[in-house]
């Protein structure tokens, strides 16, 4: 192996332990696809996750400066293919191998540069930041999946879409007082944290039952080697979204809802076996 391919290699292993440290459900997910697949998807999941740790950890820092900083190493790594960064490096070489486009990009950099800003939502910024932060990182792991082929990804395009906007705004429902408390957000349009009622809530949930159908929707039709990795994240999602239907708003305020470690091993087991019969 020349130095090159190890320089790349060795980074795309530090995108894999910064999902591995970050997020077991990821994690999870990621095993379950074609080996092909995993550090491709670990180089994405590192610079999303790299990204958003700088707009909501970083607090005694210049988080303005620290992301200006990194958007413009971002871009740079991707007009010279190469950068210092571990974690831009291995996410430019996948951009370039797999056809990410750039504008999936510039949408996700935008929407974290939200986030610097205490702000209230409309829906015009609401449908941009879920775009931007969750949808396109779905459309980012397609361009890998459909390794390719234009027309599978422009027929899950709209799925993928829809899938990544319900996990989104699952995160939104669960971290609700988090969000409030730490970083003076509310991100549904028109809703006051102190009037978050159960009516509000169940509104909120009828617009992700129909994000969650769309979604499956394109689940079945994914190429088999990436299906139970994108079933898994929604039957986790799933399960978890069920366990806030069944919780009045002020729960939610109260106390942030988990779906525990032995449930996400059983949900594992549960998909696997689904998949092995074909049953999606």
């Amino acid at each position: 192996m020349d130095h090159v391919a190890l320089f790349t290699e060795t980074s795309r292993a530090c995108s894999k332990l910064i999902t591995q440290r970050y997020s077991t459900s990821f994690t999870l997910g990621i095993r379950t696809l074609d080996q092909r697949f995993h550090l491709p998807v670990y180089s994405v999941y590192g610079f999303v996750r790299w990204a958003d740790e700088i707009v909501d950890t970083f607090h005694e820092h210049d988080k303005a400066a620290l992301f200006a900083d990194f958007e413009r190493q971002t871009y740079e790594a991707l007009d010279k293919r190469i950068s210092l960064n571990p974690v831009l490096h291995a996410f430019q070489d996948v951009v370039h191998q797999y056809g990410i486009d750039r504008e999936f990009i510039a949408a996700f950099l935008y929407s974290m540069e939200m986030d610097l800003d205490d702000r209230s939502y409309d829906q015009s910024l609401y449908s941009k930041y879920i775009y931007g932060s969750a949808e396109v990182v779905g459309l980012m792991c397609l361009r890998i999946f459909c390794e390719g082929d234009q027309q599978q990804f422009d027929q899950l395009r709209e799925p993928a879409r829809r899938l990544g906007s319900a996990f989104q705004k699952i995160n939104f429902l669960r971290d609700i007082r988090s969000d409030y408390e730490d970083r003076g957000r509310v991100y549904f349009p028109g809703v006051e944290y102190a009037h978050f009622t159960d009516a509000v809530k169940r509104d909120i949930e009828a617009d992700i039952r129909a994000d969650f159908e769309a979604g499956y929707a394109g689940i079945v039709q994914l190429p088999r080697a990436a299906r139970l990795g994108v079933y898994l994240a929604y039957v986790y999602y799933l399960k978890l979204f069920h366990k806030i239907r069944q919780l009045p708003a002020a729960h939610i305020q109260g106390e942030r809802v988990r779906v525990p470690t032995n449930t996400k091993l059983l949900l594992l087991l549960g998909s696997w076996l689904r998949y092995r019969m074909a049953k999606i």
